[in-house]
């Protein structure tokens, strides 16, 4: 299931990632690799923000529904 389809509180763990190259980079240096644990803290006008590795991150929809749990 793809994160943005998470509810608010969910912890889940990251399975795979999907997109181009640059977009995998761009999630692995903000925390978001395979087998990271991954909380839905809050949602807001359509952005998640997520605990990622101690962290907190925001993330559009459409990022998130590259994340697959």
């Amino acid at each position: 299931m793809p994160l943005g389809m998470a509810s608010v509180g969910d912890t889940n763990i990251i399975k795979r990632i999907t997109g181009q190259d640059e977009v995998k980079q761009h999630l692995s240096e903000l925390g978001f690799v395979v087998g990271a644990q991954v909380t839905v803290v809050n949602e807001l006008g359509g952005n998640l923000i997520l605990n990622v590795k101690e962290s907190r991150v925001a993330l559009d929809k459409t990022m998130a529904m590259r994340i697959m749990v």
